[in-house]
């Protein structure tokens, strides 16, 4: 398994999406340093939605990662999806970890929101995204699933905050007595979309033609010939 994982890295590590996620990465960044900003050129955004946005560019980036263009061709390689898609996660999340840090440190730390309550947001979406991009794959035949999902994703982020009760409410400020409830939903939600992640890494299984236990004798015709 080792020299399979091994050997199996480098073709993985090139198919990735790295250039959307490399303008994912760049938007968030770049979103970040909105609080450097001075006061009339970062058009009034407050730190956390600055965070929240970031996030969400990076998110939208991961929708992404499981696109395969060769997936009815290596859908018959010894090796199973499940491994090929942990080897993908595997590569990002660290990368993704280190991005989120230089986001974190690019707000003042005098104006940062709660680290902690956003981290849990932006790991949702995160995984949101992933759980996402993985059921597409494993419900459709799209190679390249991404665009769909991310356009999906996008949709159910802006429509998510209007439809919502507000008794349900995940967007919340720091200053809401409700800010520690949205954040055991979003942590309910990253739970959730991790599972969804895992149960959908499995091959799809197929359907077995049921076994003919009998076969039918050819029709033989007995009558004489010519009659």
């Amino acid at each position: 398994m080792r020299v399979l994982i091994r050997e199996l890295t480098p073709a993985v590590a090139r198919t990735l999406p790295w250039r959307a996620l490399g303008v994912g990465a760049a938007l968030g960044l770049l979103l970040a340093s909105v609080p450097r900003l001075p006061a009339d050129a970062s058009f009034g955004w407050p730190p956390l939605t600055v965070l929240r946005a970031a996030a969400l560019a990076y998110a939208l980036a991961l929708t992404f990662l499981l696109d395969d263009p060769a997936r009815h061709i290596t859908s018959t390689v010894p090796a199973r999806r499940a491994l090929r898609t942990g080897l993908r996660l595997a590569l990002v999340t660290p990368l993704t970890v280190l991005w989120w840090t230089a986001v974190l440190l690019l707000i003042p730390s005098e104006v940062r929101p709660p680290w902690g309550a956003v981290t849990v947001e932006a790991a949702a979406a995160c995984a949101l995204a992933l759980a996402a991009g993985a059921l597409a794959v494993r419900l459709t035949e799209e190679p390249r699933p991404g665009p769909s999902v991310a356009a999906a994703l996008l949709f159910t982020a802006i429509v998510s905050p209007l439809v919502l009760p507000q008794r349900w409410a995940l967007f919340v400020w720091p200053q809401d007595k409700r800010w520690d409830a949205a954040h055991e939903r979003w942590a309910w939600l990253l739970v959730g979309a991790v599972t969804a992640l895992m149960l959908c890494l499995p091959e799809p299984v197929r359907k077995i033609q049921p076994v003919r236990w009998f076969r039918t004798r050819p029709h033989v015709d007995s009558s004489p010939s010519g009659v």
